[in-house]
């Protein structure tokens, strides 16, 4: 086909000609576009779904014997969102995973552009985070903070494996070409000082505390915000449900992925039913309606891009 020039264009005998000559020349025809770029409402790309942590742990517990932490760096599950195409993102701007730890192992100390958190599952006395170098506790039910570019590995000090959920903003970082990884000179940074206090922790029974003080929402749960600090990009929520409970949270444009702190119950999430008990992990995509019913009660972590989308003037909530 010959080069597109002013002159081609401009003399065009019909539009299938206009348009191959708009190919070569890398435009396309907004009247003739193959699907739309811009639609009445959010489409539904990615799909609820559920992972459960009896599976993961098991399948851990194995690579604990196979993969060691100076092979992989982080011995980690990927849960990766079941729609065509996708091999790594849990919702659309969000990544979870779990990860173990073996007793008296390290994980080496890095760092990264993306936003990081992890929720406990298991884990015994001894087993710390080290967040820019001070030591901190991971007790179960905690959640703990890696903001962007903080150095951060993992020391487990006793006998017993740990096992948490990370969450982090990767797929965000990675739409805006914006990631940055870096390993620590050494393998894990130097820490002494144990940190219980940190304001990169969250403590489960401090949590426990706020919910009892909390007022029910309009629909019959309570819930606690996490932190300050806080991450621009990812927004953290602690609910409660109490035994019996059927709690309907309507559409949001919010991404959220849910993971069970304790308890045990069932999601309806846009007609997919998906059971769920103590260490599970929940995805509700954006503008998927999503309805929590509680067996006993129960506390779940919802991590959710809402922050970011109300910076954007994005957020819609709907029944």
């Amino acid at each position: 086909m010959h080069e597109a020039t002013a002159a081609a264009l401009g003399a065009a005998s019909d539009l299938d000609e206009l348009h191959r000559l708009l190919e070569v020349a890398g435009m396309g025809p907004g009247w003739n576009k193959p699907e739309p770029s811009i639609w009445p409402a959010p489409r539904r790309n990615f799909l609820p779904a559920r992972w459960q942590y009896r599976l993961s742990k098991a399948a851990l517990d194995t690579a604990g014997r196979h993969v060691s932490t100076e092979l992989a760096e982080r011995r980690n599950l990927i849960l990766y969102n079941p729609v065509e195409g996708n091999t790594y993102a849990t919702v659309r701007t969000l990544i979870a995973a779990y990860q173990l730890v073996l007793g008296h192992e390290t994980a080496r100390s890095h760092r990264h552009a993306p936003n990081a958190l992890r929720l406990v599952v298991d884990a015994a006395p001894g087993m710390y985070t080290i967040v820019d170098g001070r030591k901190i506790p991971m007790v179960p039910g905690d959640v703990l903070l890696t903001p962007n570019w903080a150095w951060h590995g993992h020391a487990n000090e006793s006998d017993q494996s740990a096992l948490w959920i990370d969450f982090l903003d990767v797929p965000t970082n990675q739409f805006f070409e914006a990631m940055f990884f870096e390993r620590y000179p050494e393998w894990v940074q130097p820490a002494s000082d144990v940190d219980a206090g940190s304001s990169f922790r969250f403590p489960h029974d401090l949590t426990l505390r706020r919910l009892d003080a909390a007022a029910e929402t309009a629909q019959g749960y309570r819930v606690v915000e996490l932190g300050p600090p806080r991450m621009e990009t990812i927004g953290l929520f602690v609910q409660r449900f109490d035994a019996g409970a059927r709690v309907d949270l309507g559409r949001t444009t919010a991404n959220s992925i849910y993971a069970v702190i304790d308890g045990s119950g069932r999601s309806e999430v846009d007609g997919t039913v998906l059971d769920w008990s103590r260490g599970d992990v929940i995805a509700v995509p954006a503008w998927r309606p999503c309805r929590h019913e509680a067996s006993e009660r129960s506390h779940l972590l919802r991590v959710t891009d809402e922050p970011m989308l109300r910076a954007l003037n994005w957020l819609r909530v709907a029944p």
